[in-house]
């Protein structure tokens, strides 16, 4: 039965004409409006926080900032040096970290010395002007006392110690 429904001959005309209109859907606008979603542009420098109150130890730093638009931004550069009243340096050297928050906590510091900072933004688009350069400080190392000089008496002691750091240290307090 098969064999011969193949034999037999199908007609595929149709017995009446589609009754399409030729259309022409224009997508111009459609083509400018996603063009217009996909460029996204390059993120406005970010603005970069003063130390805070204890965001600082011997070796460590904790540094913040923040943006004042609604750009779009996938990370951040930031930069940073040791402030120095000499001539650069290889010791002096800019460091350039890739960060996803706006902040970030750079360790391995020397105590009691100034560092300047400044962070970029960015997107797909580019990078942003960097931000204005902030200085932080970390905190000084502990003095080493000198045990071999202390002296006592009944209402009286004296305590001598030193300073480890290049820097001069602005003050000190004693607990007893």
């Amino acid at each position: 039965r098969l064999q011969e429904f193949l034999k037999q001959e199908v007609n595929l005309e149709l017995s009446t004409l589609p009754d399409f209109e030729e259309r022409v859907i224009d997508f111009s606008e459609v083509e400018q409006l996603m063009n217009s979603i996909n460029a996204i542009p390059a993120p406005c420098a970010p603005v970069i926080n003063p130390q805070a109150p204890n965001a600082a130890t011997g070796t460590s730093l904790r540094v913040c900032w923040g943006l004042f638009s609604d750009d779009t931004v996938e990370g951040y550069q930031l930069c940073y040096k040791p402030v120095s009243n000499e001539r650069q340096s290889d010791e002096q050297a800019e460091h350039t970290l890739k960060v996803k928050e706006t902040y970030c906590t750079i360790t391995n510091l020397l105590p009691n010395t100034q560092y300047e900072f400044w962070v970029s933004a960015l997107n797909a688009s580019g990078i942003s002007p960097p931000s204005e350069r902030a200085v932080y400080v970390t905190a000084p190392s502990p003095p080493i006392i000198k045990s071999k000089k202390i002296r006592s008496c009944e209402n009286a002691a004296l305590v001598c110690w030193e300073s480890g750091d290049i820097n001069p240290v602005d003050s000190y307090t004693v607990e007893l």
